[in-house]
């Protein structure tokens, strides 16, 4: 089954995190974490919205972003920022592709937007809008790079035919 990594970096709220992961549960993704977070792992609020889905899922954690780019040499890598001329349904998400998204009061920082401005991509959005809810962006650009693999390994159990 074609495979998709969500990568959040420095993740600040614990809600936002658990159904992020509770949405990488759902579609056999991986969340990488990494530090510092807002919030600790065991938090209430994370696992509520996680639900009993936390415990399924495939999520690594790394001290620093460099940790995180080390372990994944040669991967493809997609910045997810506001700040991107290019869209998320201008791009192609290969198999096994990592998808970063920034810490909610900030988003990825601009350094790391800069070394990788050609791989940065955005969900359009009009007028003052700043941004969307994290887990809410993770939602979109994930079924996205999904229904571009045909949703392969992802449709079975339809009640209604």
């Amino acid at each position: 089954m074609p495979h998709i990594n969500i990568v959040l970096h420095e993740p600040e709220i614990p809600s936002n995190t658990g159904n992020i992961g509770r949405t990488c549960a759902a579609t056999g993704s991986s969340l990488h974490l990494i530090r510092p977070f807002g919030f600790r792992l065991n938090e209430k609020a994370l696992k509520r919205a996680g639900m009993d889905y936390w415990e399924d899922l495939d999520v690594r954690e790394y001290l620093i972003y460099e940790d995180c780019m080390a372990g994944h040499p040669g991967a493809k890598i997609f910045y997810a920022t506001t700040k991107a001329k290019q869209l998320y349904t201008d791009v192609t998400f290969p198999d096994d592709c990592y998808i970063l998204f920034g810490k909610e009061s900030a988003g990825i920082p601009e350094p790391i937007l800069l070394d990788h401005r050609e791989d940065a991509i955005r969900i359009p959005m009009i007028g003052d809008t700043r941004s969307l809810n994290l887990a809410n962006s993770v939602a979109v650009i994930l079924y996205e790079a999904l229904r571009q693999q045909n949703w392969r390994g992802r449709t079975e159990g339809f009640l209604l035919e």
